[in-house]
């Protein structure tokens, strides 16, 4: 039987309602506009309970670049009400809609509840970081108000940090408060050309060691170059690297950068139009933005291996990958099977890691975690924290283990 919705217009409301599935111990299902709806582990709830009506800006004073914004506020009301004063969210966070053939509304709170991070990760911060304050509903039904300008935490946990990529298993987020930062005046991206992944990683470093100010170090190899901004990169596998800034200092970085790389191979560079749309299609996972439910990983891991991890699945499965966060993330599209036993002692392996499996078709996704499996004594952890925030367990039970 499909589950109901659930969509409480107030945080009293949802108090309300998850008192009442409390008193019963009966699951709920956490979401917020759908947009990543399918992610995670299969949830087993007679009810969704959705953000989606708690919507709308409480308060933004531009001068101090900061935002308040109920849960279920689209991410589209909030970049625009910050594009009016230059402003923007500079952890970038991806859009799940195409990679996960969604068609829900991303929302504020479905952004920090999943810590949505993109391109500039790997030098601003994830989104947790930029998290300053958040309302949610615990599992007892009770409202409880974290960082910013309310009390402090009196349960000895950073409860902010910790509602920050808990993918809504234990708290209802209500409401969140961030900081903002600045549009940088223009950008350009440097692209080095014909690199294999092994030398695109030494180059990617090379520029990162240097004082430029790097703000997006990603690797495209020549089975995905192609599929980005209509096909404009020059041939070959693209190492691309973002400069951003001032239009005078750019220029200057850029010149250094473009000195530096040289030895690697052809430099060219990419105005501030294509700087824009090829870092959101990075960010957005584009290429494989496909149409289709062939298992999609997300990997993170140390970038002197991840490349490595890449080489080794080439030999044995038909995969497709690309790198951003200077080599650290990887996200690899599989051709068919997801291969999940042999890419996770693969990480293992290389020194440890985190894969996510994004997307997959509802049969794998009930065989497979999507998540990687917790460490014992994480895991304990972890299960005390839900307990004392979710004691019944009501939560999306069964989504991140």
């Amino acid at each position: 039987m499909r589950p109901s919705m659930l969509t409480p217009s107030t945080e009293t409301e949802a108090a309300e309602l998850i008192r009442a599935h409390a008193a019963r111990k009966t699951p709920l299902q956490i979401r917020g506009g759908g947009s990543r709806a399918g992610f995670g582990n299969p949830v087993a709830a007679e009810a969704v309970l959705s953000s989606a009506a708690l919507s709308g800006i409480v308060e933004y004073n531009p001068a101090e670049m900061v935002i308040t914004a109920r849960a279920g506020t689209p991410v589209a009301e909030i970049e625009a009400a910050l594009a009016e004063n230059g402003q923007a969210m500079a952890f970038e966070p991806m859009d799940h809609r195409g990679a996960m053939g969604t068609s829900g509304t991303p929302t504020i709170g479905g952004l920090f509840a999943v810590n949505s991070s993109g391109p500039r990760r790997f030098t601003a911060g994830a989104a947790r970081d930029h998290l300053l304050g958040v309302r949610f509903v615990n599992g007892a039904g009770e409202a409880v108000k974290a960082g910013g300008k309310v009390m402090k935490n009196v349960t000895g946990l950073d409860l902010v940090k910790l509602l920050a990529g808990s993918h809504g298993t234990l708290g209802f987020i209500t409401e969140v408060t961030f900081k903002v930062l600045p549009v940088p005046k223009t950008a350009v991206t440097i692209v080095l050309s014909g690199l294999e992944d092994e030398q695109a990683m030494k180059a990617l470093a090379a520029a990162l060691s240097l004082s430029v100010e790097v703000s997006g170090a990603a690797h495209l190899p020549e089975s995905v170059r192609g599929r980005f901004i209509d096909g404009k990169l020059p041939e070959g596998a693209a190492t691309v690297m973002r400069l951003e800034g001032l239009e005078a200092s750019v220029t200057v970085r850029a010149e250094k950068l473009m000195a530096a790389v040289a030895g690697f191979g052809p430099v060219s560079r990419l105005d501030a139009d294509d700087t824009k749309a090829l870092w959101a299609e990075i960010r957005d996972v584009l290429p494989y933005a496909d149409g289709t439910a062939r298992p999609l990983w997300r990997l993170s891991m140390a970038p002197s291996q991840a490349w490595k991890l890449v080489a080794g699945l080439r030999l044995r499965a038909g995969i497709d990958a690309y790198y951003d966060w200077q080599g650290g993330l990887v996200w690899m599209r599989m051709e068919a099977d997801p291969e999940a036993e042999v890419l996770r002692h693969g990480i293992r392996t290389l020194g440890g890691g985190h894969s996510t499996l994004l997307r997959a078709a509802p049969q794998i996704r009930s065989e497979i975690p999507a998540f990687e499996p917790q460490a014992p004594a994480v895991a304990l952890l972890s299960a005390r924290v839900r307990a004392k925030l979710d004691p019944h367990g009501i939560f999306n039970p069964g989504l991140m283990t």
